[in-house]
């Protein structure tokens, strides 16, 4: 059956703009990370992208290394892409990364030139696409200057190959280096991509500052925390849940009886405020104007649904801040 989006789909989202550049972002992204791989349903995959977009979510992160097997994410979301979504390109963000290991030898990981663009050249062919409209840096590289893997993405912006160059997974000292080339190269850096959650705070130790004070955008991966700040585990750890599975994002030792305590305590906050834990957690990242927008993973359409619904639920007050930050001391 031809897929036809929803007419209003533009009316259900919040639109922010990433730091000072001229391209707006969801404040919900989907992110590809799991349940896109060969091991998942295509018919799930195909179900969650197409309600992603009616909802109003115009922006899919992926990277070469997503699966399992590596690769298969891009791979099946291009088939879906050039079945469904064929006629909407242009009103998609589409976004990849390469820094981990793809291939084997010297040149199937990290942050060289020769990788860099090798990499985004089979992510392109996997997805079918001319372009995509973000390409990433994925993680530092320490054995490669800085220099050149920055030169590597203004390279494949100037060849068209991608419309901007980002950062991800870079501490703050280096993350300001990395800006400061880009911008003497005439491709400034569009956007990073941290780690950011109610248990992961580290960007807001110097990384949030320089990109606001640099025009840069911010979106947070992991918001939840793996799963951790949602329903799943209030009640213990289901038999068929990521960290009884024995998953290297989230591992059965991590819910100690100290986090889950605040975990529940957060709960009970969200069911103050007459929303959901994981509505709490997505609106809490999104408080601070520099974060552009939160990467959510879905398996589920009423996930997406949930995600979305909490964009008009009321601000948090002073108050309920202070008892956030109080529970996580």
């Amino acid at each position: 059956m031809t897929y036809t989006p929803h007419p209003e789909r533009y009316q259900q989202m919040i639109y922010r703009r990433s730091g000072r550049s001229g391209l707006q972002l969801p404040a919900i992204s989907l992110g590809l990370w799991h349940n896109f791989g060969d091991a998942t349903r295509v018919d799930n995959s195909r179900d969650l992208l197409r309600h992603a977009f009616d909802r109003g979510i115009t922006h899919f992160d992926l990277a070469n290394n997503y699966g399992p097997p590596p690769g298969s994410a891009e791979e099946n979301f291009g088939r879906i892409l050039h079945q469904d979504f064929r006629p909407f390109r242009d009103e998609l963000i589409i976004s990849t990364k390469a820094g981990y290991t793809m291939w084997p030898g010297p040149y199937g990981d990290w942050g060289s030139r020769k990788y860099l663009i090798s990499s985004l050249d089979q992510s392109l062919k996997r997805m079918g696409l001319d372009y995509v409209d973000i390409f990433y840096h994925h993680r530092p590289d320490p054995n490669t200057p800085l220099e050149e893997t920055m030169q590597a993405l203004d390279h494949v912006v100037r060849q068209g190959k991608a419309l901007y160059a980002a950062i991800s997974n870079y501490p703050a000292d280096l993350a300001a280096e990395a800006i400061a080339i880009l911008r003497s190269l005439g491709t400034p850096c569009l956007i990073h991509q941290p780690r950011y959650s109610l248990f992961e705070r580290t960007p807001e130790q110097g990384l949030l500052e320089t990109l606001g004070n640099n025009g840069v955008g911010c979106i947070a991966f992991s918001p939840l925390a793996g799963g951790v700040l949602t329903d799943r585990y209030l009640q213990g750890i289901p038999e068929d849940s990521r960290a009884a599975s024995g998953s290297q994002f989230l591992r059965e030792d991590q819910l100690t009886s100290e986090k889950m305590a605040k975990v529940r305590q957060l709960n009970e906050i969200a069911q103050q405020r007459g929303q959901k834990l994981a509505q709490l957690a997505l609106q809490w990242v999104l408080r601070d104007s520099r974060v552009t927008s939160v990467l959510i993973g879905a398996s589920k359409t009423a996930q997406i649904d949930d995600a979305v619904e909490m964009l008009q639920q009321a601000e948090f007050s002073e108050a309920e801040l202070a008892a956030i930050e109080a529970v996580l001391v």
